[in-house]
């Protein structure tokens, strides 16, 4: 299955709500780059929509993944056994995620982290299933600068569990504070594969399908000076 067949149907539901998810036009982001697009993905804030969001997630981890939630993923060493939602915005993506996979026959576990342990009722800082000796795939919207992404490897790894990959909304492909992109530093800092559901190779190529050469324009221009 090609990245195109579950990112193009998410982009085209982003540009159709009353306020687009997807935008176009001239956005300045945190690094003070001056970005031709915008994915705001806080704006899949109702229940269809988080549905298609986690239909298009579920997608792009069985294409990766294509034994995960299935009774012979239990001889494999690199299929995640694990959903895990990072605090804050990954929390309703692991649940809801796991929930899609299960509607397609796939049972997985799925947990996520407080950010502050509990020192009441059951404790601990981490809510749902055990990570204990588990291969475990972290769930996250956006990787911006990998710091995020860094911290929850390193609560799956004191939990005990093992990260087999990891699975985010959106790759923008340009490069973070050096030559290569955050999610190459991830990789290769991490040494774990990351999954994206969207990338800017994506949003161009649709934008290309639907005749949109002043979009594709400033995307392309972008992509030269800051893209990998």
């Amino acid at each position: 299955m090609s990245s195109s067949s579950f990112a193009f149907p998410l982009i085209e539901l982003s540009l159709k709500q009353e306020t687009p998810i997807l935008l176009f036009g001239s956005f300045v982001l945190k690094s003070g780059r001056v970005s031709p697009y915008f994915f705001n993905f806080g704006l899949f804030n109702t229940g269809s929509l988080l549905l298609a969001l986690s239909i298009a997630f579920a997608d792009a981890i069985i294409s990766a993944h294509p034994l995960i939630g299935l009774p012979s993923a239990a001889s494999s060493t690199s299929t995640p056994e694990i959903l895990f939602g990072p605090a804050y915005k990954g929390i309703p993506l692991a649940a809801s995620v796991a929930t899609e996979l299960a509607r397609r026959g796939r049972d997985v576990g799925y947990s996520y982290n407080r950010k502050e342990k509990k020192d009441h009722g059951e404790g601990g800082s981490i809510v749902g299933a055990d990570l204990g000796g588990k291969r475990v795939l972290i769930i996250d919207d956006v990787i911006t600068k990998g710091t995020a992404i860094r911290e929850a490897h390193a609560v799956v790894s004191g939990n005990g569990g093992i990260t087999v990959g990891i699975v985010s909304a959106l790759d923008r492909q340009e490069r973070g504070t050096g030559e290569r992109s955050t999610v190459q530093e991830v990789e290769e800092d991490l040494g774990l594969p990351v999954l994206s559901v969207v990338k800017m190779s994506d949003i161009i190529a649709w934008l290309e399908s639907q005749g949109r050469s002043a979009d594709v324009g400033a995307l392309e221009v972008y992509r030269k000076q800051y893209g990998v």
